[in-house]
């Protein structure tokens, strides 16, 4: 278990408990939601000067909060006999195409048929634990209908080292993707904060007041006569960054039924969107390891039907 304490500085005078929580370890990694020290209250996780309270307790100048965060749960998740697309491998960490369509872990309505559920099989059960019993060897995640690079860890140490250079932005993350609309400028970069929408729990959005910093560089790589085939690199990784930060500039994903608005005419499966290159230094080895995932089929389709 791993026990923290921190002093509340004036600028938290009245914010919430949960809230305050959520933003000393906004960079953490797993990162931890709100829901997540709801619950932690609800065990004694977290005291304030000693005395346990709830979440909505209100911040006090020079409130000394102590948080115990219980240590990884061993995986539980059942491993499940799910072909996978393996573009690299090695004893520390393997680096897979993920289809679309394929949720990442376990959650609400995706007990199982998950990338979890794949390597688990794959691994024999080899997996990294720090992400406990849901998200074994899982460092980064990628939307359930968007393909691509995705690295999963073997071990803490290969997630922990690989956790630090997501963290510092130092990971390569290419993606290509078709937009609606036809973009003018050649190449551009939108840099606005994403946080939660402020109505809608399952969207977010640019959010000046409550987002995280975020950047996403784009460039034309092809002009249809309604659409862009677009390539994006970034470097920040927030939740639906380049489908939200597309959308804000106009030009939302072909496809991406969330945020577009514009009615699916080519009865696609969610968002046209390709996790392309993946680069990192590798945990054990410190040499730099670049893995590229091949278009889709479905991908190839529309461009050379758009052509």
């Amino acid at each position: 278990m791993k026990t923290e304490t921190f002093e509340a500085n004036p600028e938290h005078e009245g914010e919430r408990l949960d809230k305050y929580l959520c933003t000393i370890y906004q960079d953490s990694t797993p990162a931890k939601s709100r829901s997540f020290f709801q619950k932690l209250m609800r065990e004694g996780g977290v005291t304030v000067n000693g005395v346990q309270q709830k979440a909505n307790y209100r911040m006090r100048e020079s409130d000394l909060i102590t948080v115990a965060i219980p240590d990884a749960e061993p995986a539980l998740t059942l491993p499940e006999n799910i072909p996978l697309d393996i573009l690299y491998e090695d004893d520390d960490l393997l680096v897979v195409n993920k289809p679309k369509g394929m949720v990442v872990h376990p959650s609400a309505g995706h007990a199982g048929g998950t990338l979890v559920n794949a390597v688990l099989y794959h691994c024999s059960g080899s997996l990294s634990g720090i992400n406990g019993e849901i998200r074994p060897g899982i460092v980064h995640r990628i939307d359930m209908d968007t393909t691509g690079s995705l690295i999963v860890c073997k071990n803490d140490e290969s997630h922990l080292y690989i956790a630090q250079q997501i963290k510092e932005h130092t990971v390569k993350r290419i993606y290509h993707g078709i937009v609606n609309g036809v973009l003018k400028e050649e190449q551009g970069t939108v840099h606005a904060p994403i946080g939660r929408h402020p109505t809608e729990r399952k969207k977010m959005a640019v959010n000046e007041k409550n987002g995280r910093d975020a950047i996403t560089h784009y460039r034309v790589l092809e002009r249809f006569a309604q659409y862009t085939y677009v390539e994006f690199k970034l470097e920040t990784g927030r939740t639906h960054q380049i489908r939200v930060h597309m959308q804000s500039i106009g030009h939302p994903l072909l496809g991406d039924s969330l945020y577009s608005g514009i009615k699916n005419r080519m009865k696609l499966q969610g968002q046209t969107l390709h996790a392309m290159t993946i680069g990192f230094i590798h945990p054990k080895s410190k040499e730099y390891i670049e893995v590229t995932a091949p278009l889709p089929d479905y991908f190839i389709d529309i461009l050379n039907n758009l052509r």
